[in-house]
C-alpha cells in the first residue's frame, strides 16, 4: 500500500482506484490507520530517505510487531554532513541506516532476493541457487 508523504509538492501520481494513505509523520504508521489495514501481513518497505521516513517506518512496524523485510535496493538517501561536521555520502548514510535497522526492527534484503523469498511460497520460475 503506497504511502504519500503530504507535502506541498505538485505532479506526484498513483494508479486510479489506489489506496494511498497520506502521512504527516516520519513513519508511516504513526499519523495513519495503516496498521489496522495491514495488520497479520508481512511486510516489504521501499522508499525515499533511507535514514529518516523509511527507518522510522521500519521501527515504528517492528515496535508494532510486523515482521518486516526491508529493500535495500528500492531506497535511497542523500548525502549528508553528519553531527561532527563530517561530509558523508549518500551511500555511507544508506549503509548506516540499514545496518541501524537490520536485526532489530525488519531484515535488510535486495528486491532479487525478496522475490525468490516470495517464489519459495508461490513459484512462478526458478531463482538461482
Amino acid at each position: 500500500m503506497p504511502i504519500r508523504h503530504d507535502s506541498r509538492e505538485p505532479g506526484s501520481t498513483y494508479r486510479p482506484g489506489e489506496t494511498v494513505l497520506g502521512k504527516t509523520t516520519g513513519s508511516a504508521f504513526l499519523s495513519t490507520d495503516r496498521a489496522a489495514r495491514v495488520r497479520g501481513l508481512p511486510l516489504v518497505t521501499a522508499g525515499v530517505i533511507t535514514n529518516n521516513s523509511v527507518e522510522s517506518t521500519v521501527r515504528s512496524a517492528g515496535d508494532l510487531g510486523f515482521a518486516v523485510t526491508l529493500a535495500h535496493d528500492a531506497c535511497y538517501t542523500f548525502g549528508r554532513r553528519d553531527w561532527r561536521g563530517v561530509a558523508r555520502t549518500a551511500s555511507e548514510v544508506h549503509a548506516k541506516s540499514l545496518s541501524n535497522s537490520d536485526g532489530e526492527s525488519c531484515r535488510v534484503l535486495s528486491t532479487s532476493e525478496i522475490l525468490c523469498d516470495a517464489e519459495t511460497s508461490y513459484p512462478l520460475s526458478p531463482c538461482p541457487p
